[in-house]
C-alpha cells in the first residue's frame, strides 16, 4: 500500500510543480517534462496529453529491461500525474509573479521535479518516459541515474532556446542539474549501500 501511495503522491507532487512553477516561470525542465512544455508552448497541447503519449512509447521500450511490475507502477504514476495536472489546470496559478523571480523558480522547480520523480523511481515506477529510459541506462550501464537523465535534459534545453531566452535557459540548466541530483538522492535515501 505504501508503494502505491508513493507513486500517486510522487506523480501529483510533480504535476503541481510543473503547473505552478515551470509552466509560467520561463524556467523549464529537460527530458520529456521540458518537451511537454515546449509542445504546449508551440502547439497548445496540454502536458496531461503529451506526457501520456510519449511515456507510453518509452515504457514499451523500458518494459523489456525493467519488467511488468515496472509497467504497472509506472502506469499508476503517469495516470496520477496526468489527472492531477488536468485538475490543476482548472485553477489559476498560485503565484503568477514567479516569472520575475527566475532563481526562485529554478530552485522550486528542481525540488518538485527531483523529489516527485525520485519518489516514483524509488517505488519502482516512472512518471515520464524519460524516467524509464534513465532507469534502463542506469541499470544496463551501471551509472548513477542522475547522469542518465542529463543527456536528454541537455538536448531538450537546446530545443527550448526556440522559445526561452538564453538567460532563462541558464536558470533552466540549474533546475536540470539540481533536479537530477535530487532524483538520485531521493531514490537512494535510506537504502543500504
Amino acid at each position: 500500500m505504501k508503494k502505491w501511495l508513493g507513486l500517486i503522491f510522487g506523480g501529483a507532487f510533480l504535476a503541481f510543480g510543473l503547473y505552478h512553477v515551470h509552466s509560467l516561470s520561463g524556467v523549464t525542465e529537460g527530458g520529456l517534462l521540458g518537451l511537454n512544455l515546449l509542445l504546449e508552448y508551440w502547439f497548445h497541447v496540454s502536458p496531461a496529453v503529451t506526457n501520456f503519449v510519449f511515456s507510453a512509447i518509452c515504457y514499451f521500450i523500458g518494459w523489456r529491461t525493467l519488467g511488468k511490475d515496472f509497467i504497472l507502477h509506472s502506469a499508476v504514476a503517469a495516470v496520477s500525474f496526468s489527472l492531477c495536472y488536468r485538475i490543476f489546470e482548472q485553477f489559476p496559478h498560485i503565484y503568477p509573479g514567479l516569472y520575475e523571480l527566475p532563481l526562485l523558480a529554478a530552485l522550486l522547480g528542481a525540488v518538485f521535479v527531483g523529489v516527485g520523480t525520485g519518489i516514483c523511481v524509488r517505488c519502482g515506477g516512472a512518471v515520464c518516459g524519460d524516467d524509464a529510459l534513465a532507469m534502463c541506462v542506469s541499470q544496463k550501464l551501471g551509472v548513477k541515474i542522475e547522469y542518465a537523465y542529463m543527456v536528454s535534459d541537455f538536448l531538450v534545453l537546446g530545443l527550448s532556446l526556440s522559445y526561452i531566452p538564453l538567460r532563462r535557459i541558464v536558470y533552466s540548466l540549474l533546475t536540470v542539474i539540481l533536479s537530477s541530483k535530487l532524483v538520485g538522492i531521493t531514490q537512494r535515501l535510506g537504502k543500504k549501500k
